[in-house]
């Protein structure tokens, strides 16, 4: 019987039809490259939901180059450094976005922070009323590179943040539009509404003048569906975005942000003919509702549950309408970091050591306990964006006491249980440059390729795994990111073109080799010396993308 069956089995195999094999994709330069980051996108909530890609993303990953495991493989995995790595190939070290926020200690400004993404020269401004400008970022972008090649090369970026769409956009580009409130979308200061952003700008005034009732609840997220509290009888967990009218920071923190952005793309590309002349144009779209929703929600709610799904299906009829109108087009999909979700949740599953960072670490708490062991209470001696990141030391101090406030801040924190790494900023300037596989990386190294010496703390505090920065999540944010760990680390990396023979690798890559990558692709040369990044090889078997390129 078992032969009768396996010959009849045989038989069969024998009967299937030849698998039509894709149309190989063209030796010649696309029209139109665009550059999508999807703000806190990480490689866990990529992989979470992928078996139920429908639309856009499904596309990515079925017909393209799939790399799951792409690294921002610097340790400061905030949004302005990671953007800044997208387009330009290179570290935070060598773009100097070392941060969404710096202290510049010698500055007039009575809170010393520099917004990665302002020009802090302009009167009367400071970090929270400033002038958006990318005078900050020190490396070109691949639209740069493409403009300074072939001036007729266009090059637009939009986001749903400033410092994206400025860091991934680079200062040549012809356009650059973000969302900066109600009114909608703006660009730098003294640039003119076209008549494609004013009639957008319409569309977000009317469709937040109408409430949302809330989206349906796909079936993959009916499990997601439970209520965690923070405290203070708030929860999150169970929302669907219903929101008011005119309320836009519950509009901004929704997927509906990511299909405004997505309508500017579009009829940026109409308006501008992109992708229709003879040259490579790019555009760069920031989607950033994924984050705001992470901050605010977590990241394993129905929320961002309910986020990727129209996430997918936003894309897909994106990438549908370029389908229609015969555009020559190669995506790259990335993000700028990953995420942690809340420790409420994460102890809620499984994972009951996840904890919220001590108050003591905060710079305001370090400096009343340095200030008392040295004698120097009273005075402001550590400046910093929260408790992580770089620190800094006040500069009027003498020699003498800034060794006392270095020493004794080091003795604090390299005693606290929740902290993992302290280095100073000679430690990590005598570091190496960061190199081989990214998920290698020590901790020293992976700071080195955030550091500037310019604008680098003194002091670099790297909590432990699994401590979220936050400590009070009843006052605002409930989650975050900004570690050095991989849930932060850790992003997709996909590259799709009509024709592509797709293939998937699965070991670490980085999101400075999309430059050179893309570089390849259209002929461009790059300096090796100019840049971190490698070329990936996006030709699955025999053939190389990348060669004598």
């Amino acid at each position: 019987m078992f032969r009768k069956v396996a010959a009849a089995l045989l038989l069969a195999s024998c009967a299937l039809p030849a698998v039509a094999q894709p149309p190989a994709a063209p030796a010649t330069p696309p029209h139109l490259i665009v550059a999508i980051s999807v703000d806190q996108f990480s490689a866990d909530l990529f992989s979470e939901y992928r078996q139920y890609y429908t639309g856009g993303l499904k596309r990515l990953t079925e017909e393209g180059a799939v790399f799951p495991r792409g690294y921002q493989s610097h340790a400061a995995t905030e949004t302005c450094p990671g953007h800044s790595t997208i387009l330009t190939g290179s570290h935070p070290s060598r773009t100097g976005i070392i941060a969404n926020t710096w202290f510049d200690l010698k500055t007039g400004r009575a809170d010393k922070a520099v917004y990665c993404a302002e020009d802090e020269t302009q009167p009367g401004t400071d970090s929270g009323n400033y002038v958006a400008s990318p005078v900050h970022l020190k490396v070109p972008t691949l639209g740069g590179r493409m403009k300074a090649a072939n001036p007729a090369t266009r090059v637009v970026s939009v986001a749903g943040k400033d410092r994206a769409a400025i860091m991934m956009g680079g200062p040549t580009a012809d356009q650059v539009w973000w969302l900066n409130g109600p009114e909608g979308y703006v660009s730098y200061r003294g640039i003119a509404v076209p008549p494609l952003v004013a009639k957008v700008n319409q569309a977000v005034v009317a469709r937040l003048a109408q409430p949302n009732p809330g989206f349906e609840l796909p079936p993959q997220c009916a499990a997601k569906d439970f209520a965690v509290s923070i405290g203070a009888g708030k929860t999150v967990g169970t929302g669907r975005f219903a929101r008011a009218a005119g309320d836009f920071k519950a509009f901004r923190a929704s997927p509906e942000q990511d299909a405004m952005t997505l309508v500017l793309a579009a009829g940026a590309i109409d308006s501008m003919q992109l992708g229709r002349q003879a040259q490579t144009d790019i555009i760069s779209i920031g989607l950033s509702a994924t984050d705001y929703i992470g901050h605010t929600y977590g990241t394993e709610g129905t929320e961002s549950c309910i986020q990727v799904d129209r996430l997918d299906r936003e894309l897909g009829a994106f990438f549908d309408k370029l389908d229609r109108d015969g555009i020559d087009y190669e995506v790259v999909l990335t993000a700028d970091h990953g995420g942690h979700d809340l420790p409420e949740r994460h102890r809620e599953n499984a994972m009951p050591m996840d904890q919220r960072v001590d108050e003591a670490l905060t710079p305001k708490a370090l400096t009343e306990a340095v200030g008392a062991k040295t004698g120097l209470a009273g005075r402001k001696l550590i400046w910093g964006d929260g408790p992580a990141g770089d620190l800094y030391f006040d500069v009027t101090l003498n020699a003498k006491q800034r060794a006392a406030v270095e020493a004794e801040t080091l003795k604090i924190l390299r005693a606290h249980p929740q902290v993992q790494a302290a280095f100073t900023k000679a430690e990590i300037a005598a570091a190496p440059s960061p190199s081989g596989p990214p998920e290698s990386w020590s901790l020293l190294r992976e700071a080195r390729a955030s550091f500037d010496p310019q604008r680098s703390g003194d002091v670099l505090l790297l909590l432990k795994p699994r401590i979220t920065p936050i400590v009070d999540p009843t006052k605002g944010y409930v989650a975050t990111h900004g570690s050095p760990w991989d849930y932060d680390r850790r992003v997709p990396i996909l590259f799709w073109r009509k024709g592509m023979r797709h293939f998937e690798q699965p070991l670490g890559v980085e999101t400075v080799d999309i430059l050179p990558t893309l570089a390849a692709q259209i002929g461009l040369s790059v300096p090796a010396g100019e840049i971190d990044g490698r070329c990936l090889d996006l030709t699955a078997g025999d053939g190389d993308s990348c060669a004598g390129k």
